[in-house]
């Protein structure tokens, strides 16, 4: 009965109404794909494993280190596995094209990374294959390619044309896994350097190491830097984490612009159901007026507003939450390649919520305010 009450209070005045519930909709939409956003731009910080750790030039990622630090680093105490990979930067037809494209040590990089999960006929033809590469389902789906395909990468960083024969299509583990990625041999590409581009050959971009337990990270990192400290190359090394972290935080500004702009919208479709409950409320005062003659208390008749402003969010928010997951799928068509993992969260789902929730009791303070002080004779009289 009560239930009944409310729906049949809140949608009194029909188009207002609605209209209200489609402005919360809206702003729990906004809200939900702008929070993904963010949460994408974390992507690879959360996908990062604590066991891992990153080698890179102490300077720059620009300049890359000799290969032959490979053997030395291996040596350092503490050190369970290590691969190499080298940012490639091709494009495929035209620079529209972009994707992430590394060449890497493939035995290495595919123990390093169990995340990566490939069938093993697939893993065994990559493998043999000094000219095959593998991609992710996502980049797979995204170009209509299929194992056998040549892709023909056109080299940015490394000039000219780069044809590969694609030997497999690897799948996430999990969800924050990357599957728009490209993977093909060092080998490959260092063959080719060491013919136009001698002094470029011999190098890779970065080493990755793994180590046994995620609490010898500090030292190991200290003991491999210390190796090769006063050297021509010297290098950082830093926990997986803290390096995919070093590219989130020079985008730090735009997140924040985000997060402000989800905020305002919140704060703007308060003020909208704010002013909706102001008005229906106003319209009903002399009804609040009854209540409080028949010896209704503050309680009651604050509940009786909340509930009605809980309804009109409520009703908002579901189909804002609703709307979240297609208008995420057009969105994945357009920002997939920027962000190739876009997946709304449990806890942007339970932001959703307590954004509605959220609005809903602040809309309704104003009002349940007056309806409690006003006195019983002003209310009837503004009737009359």
């Amino acid at each position: 009965m009560l239930w009944k009450l409310l729906y049949r209070n809140a949608f009194r005045h029909k188009l207002r109404a609605l209209l209200t519930v489609c402005g919360v909709a809206v702003a729990v939409l906004a809200f939900g794909l702008l929070s993904t956003l963010v949460d994408a731009w974390y992507a690879g910080v959360s996908a990062a494993a604590a066991n891992r750790l990153v080698i890179r030039h102490a300077i720059s990622l620009t300049f890359s280190l000799p290969i032959a630090y490979m053997e030395k680093i291996r040596a350092v105490d503490g050190v369970k596995a290590i691969s190499h990979m080298t940012w490639f930067g091709g494009v495929y037809i035209d620079r529209k094209n972009f994707f992430a494209n590394f060449a890497v040590d493939p035995r290495s990089f595919l123990d390093l990374y169990p995340e990566f999960i490939l069938p093993e006929d697939q893993r065994s033809g990559f493998l043999k294959d000094r000219r095959g590469c593998i991609v992710g389902r996502g980049l797979a789906r995204r170009f209509g390619w299929k194992v056998g395909d040549t892709v023909p990468l056109q080299g940015t960083i490394y000039s000219g044309d780069w044809p590969m024969t694609l030997r497999g299509i690897y799948q996430g583990r999990d969800k924050s896994t990357d599957e728009n990625q490209l993977f093909f041999h060092w080998d490959y590409l260092n063959e080719r350097l060491k013919e136009s581009y001698p002094r470029r050959a011999n190098r890779a971009g970065i080493f990755v190491i793994e180590v046994a337990h995620a609490d010898d990270a500090p030292a190991v990192a200290g003991a491999v830097d210390a190796v090769f400290k006063n050297s021509l190359a010297e290098t950082r090394t830093e926990t997986e984490r803290a390096f995919q972290l070093g590219f989130v935080t020079m985008s730090e500004a735009i997140l924040m612009a985000i997060r402000l702009v989800s905020l305002i919208i919140i704060c703007i479709i308060m003020a909208v159901v704010a002013n909706t409950m102001i008005m229906s409320v106003r319209e009903r005062m002399h009804e609040f007026a009854v209540f409080k003659t028949l010896g209704y208390g503050a309680f009651h008749l604050a509940g009786l507003i909340l509930g009605e402003s809980l309804v009109i969010c409520a009703a908002g928010g579901a189909l804002g939450i609703a709307a979240t997951f297609p208008a995420l799928r057009i969105l994945a068509g357009y920002v997939g390649n920027i962000f190739p993992v876009l997946d709304i969260t449990s806890t942007t789902l339970w932001l959703d919520v307590l954004a509605a929730v959220v609005v809903a009791l602040v809309a309704a303070a104003f009002p349940i305010r007056k309806v409690i002080t006003v006195r019983i004779v002003d209310a009837l009289g503004r009737v009359a």
